[in-house]
């Protein structure tokens, strides 16, 4: 901390200011020796030579402290430490025997030249010391003896190896001061960036009208945004630990309450992912409908470092459907008894007998379609009930796809159709075969409505590890990646569809994933444009396992 200080405390001086602090050790050393050699030597002699040295060394410290050096060249304050050569030659040369150590004293000048780093303080350093070695005999008349020859020669060698270290340490503290002026840099420019997408990302968390929360691997909250309607009660808050545990949260039927540990909150806490889940919070006229979406943050070795929750508020939506579902309801109410009525008369109407037969012809023309609208107005029922009614019970998926083959069959060769059905014997299991029927009739439909003439449809039914299976494959005219994405919507319908005027209101699949789902299977398409469509029916294994348990007994 102090040579921290330091060094602040010399980038804030001046070049004068520098220069003053580089001549005070060597000015403050010298005074130090010659206090010490007057204590230690009292009959020590000072010539007028030597006392003039020591004004010598008085007149450089003075002239560092008056001289302008800022108005001079960078390099012009060398000549200091060059004079400061001459200076301890000249004292050394004058003084005692005794005062032979001053010659110690050159490496101050030495390494103030060579601090900076560059060969040519090196090279000064070097001539400078051969300088303070030839010319103060030369300047006082003392000659040259054989001690001021070895002198000459070893004192340069020594302050030329002392320079060089200094020039190598200067050199490799000034690359090491380089390196980390430029991970200060690269670190505050990942500092400001980091900075950057924090307000980024703050500034999107509240601005989306969705509740997010991310969470630890604890479920502590460690970032939010500032809209926090939902598990808050309505209100806005920045506090980062809703009591989310003392709010009202229901399933999707708003009726049966949620146990703390199936809230939203607490299953990411746990490390569930889940994704546009229904729930209800709050109760009375403030209830809202939310779609909750959990996913895990990944951390290191493979562990979970959080989640990230987010809740939309839905009601709306949900409102609105409720109130189509219930519009289409009525209607199909309504609906279906002049239909029955219809159906009724035109029964009797064709009982008569000695009917004209284009008269016969044309009440079977109306029966048919009539047929045609009481089964639209059912699908649509179904569809705005929201439940289907599943009964299961023993029985045989082949047999129950069989029937459906037998049944359209008529349909397939007017259309000119190939159906045929493959299985591998026996499929038992327990679900209910009116729906699955209802289910295998309408991909049936679909797959012959949907094949041109000289097409084929293919029926299998399997078991494949413990669960039943049962494709519907056709080389009609395919989907779209865009139709497979929309393809069990309710009353959606292909472009194909619309431009080949092919029958249909849109509900056969949804109604099939309904029935599906209710047996807790799952349905698949699987398609490529122009080359035709395979649905995939799967039970689960508890399906299959509870029809084998069954037959044990």
């Amino acid at each position: 901390m102090l040579f921290d200080w330091g060094a602040r405390y010399f980038r804030t001086l001046g070049r004068r200011g520098r220069t003053v602090l580089f001549q005070l050790p060597l000015t403050g050393t010298m005074l130090l020796v010659m206090l010490l050699a007057s204590v230690l030597h009292p009959d020590l002699k000072w010539s007028a030579a030597f006392v003039s040295s020591l004004a010598f060394h008085a007149v450089l410290l003075a002239a560092c402290a008056a001289i302008p050096w800022d108005r001079l060249p960078e390099r012009a304050v060398l000549v200091i430490p060059v004079l400061d050569c001459l200076a301890i030659g000249l004292s050394r040369e004058a003084g005692d025997q005794y005062l032979s150590v001053l010659s110690f004293l050159l490496v101050f000048p030495v390494v103030w030249l060579s601090h900076g780093g560059r060969r040519s303080g090196v090279a000064l350093a070097v001539a400078a010391a051969i300088l303070s070695v030839a010319l103060p005999p030369l300047i006082l008349g003392s000659g040259f003896t054989s001690a001021s020859f070895i002198r000459g020669v070893l004192l340069p060698v020594i302050l030329a190896a002392i320079a060089l270290t200094t020039f190598g340490v200067a050199n490799a503290l000034r690359l090491q001061r380089q390196r980390l002026e430029e991970r200060e840099a690269e670190v505050r420019e990942l500092l400001a960036a980091s900075e950057d997408r924090e307000q980024l990302l703050g500034t999107v968390m509240d601005t989306v009208s969705v509740d997010v929360w991310a969470l630890d691997r604890e479920g502590r909250t460690i970032l939010t945004n500032r809209h926090r309607g939902s598990l808050s009660g309505g209100a806005v808050q920045r506090d980062p630990a809703p009591m989310e545990a003392d709010m009202a949260i229901f399933g999707i039927d708003r009726k049966d309450a949620l146990p703390p540990e199936q809230h939203p909150r607490a299953r990411a806490a746990q490390g569930q992912s889940f994704t546009d889940e229904l729930v209800w919070i709050g109760t009375g006229n403030s209830q809202r409908a939310y779609s909750a979406t959990c996913r895990l943050i990944p951390g290191s070795e493979g562990r979970q470092a959080g989640a990230v929750l987010a809740l939309t508020d839905v009601t709306a939506l949900v409102e609105a459907l409720s109130a189509k579902d219930q519009f289409v309801a009525s209607v199909s109410h309504e609906l279906r008894t002049p239909l029955t009525s219809i159906l009724g008369y035109l029964s009797i109407a064709m009982d008569e007998e000695g009917l004209d037969p284009e008269l016969e012809h044309c009440l079977e023309v109306a029966k048919r379609n009539a047929e045609r609208l009481l089964n639209l107005v059912a699908d649509l029922l179904t569809i705005a009930s929201g439940t289907l009614t599943v009964r299961p019970r023993q029985a045989d998926l082949a047999e129950v796809a069989a029937q459906s083959v037998d049944a359209a069959q008529p349909r397939a060769a007017s259309g000119g159709v190939t159906l045929s059905l493959e299985t591998e014997g026996p499929a038992p299991g327990r679900f209910d075969p009116d729906r699955l029927g209802q289910a295998i009739d309408n991909l049936v439909s679909n797959a012959i409505k949907y094949t041109p003439r000289g097409g084929v449809v293919t029926v299998r039914v399997r078991t494949e590890d413990g669960r039943l299976v049962c494709e519907v494959a056709d080389t009609g005219v395919g989907m779209t990646d865009q139709d497979l994405a929309n393809a069990f919507t309710r009353f959606f319908r292909t472009a194909t569809a619309h431009s080949s005027a092919i029958p249909g209101a849109g509900l056969g699949l949804a109604i099939t994933r309904s029935i599906i789902e209710n047996h807790r299977g799952s349905v698949t398409l699987a398609s490529s444009h122009g080359e035709g469509t395979t649905a995939t029916l799967t039970l689960p294994e508890s399906h299959a396992v509870e029809a084998s348990l069954a037959s044990t007994r």
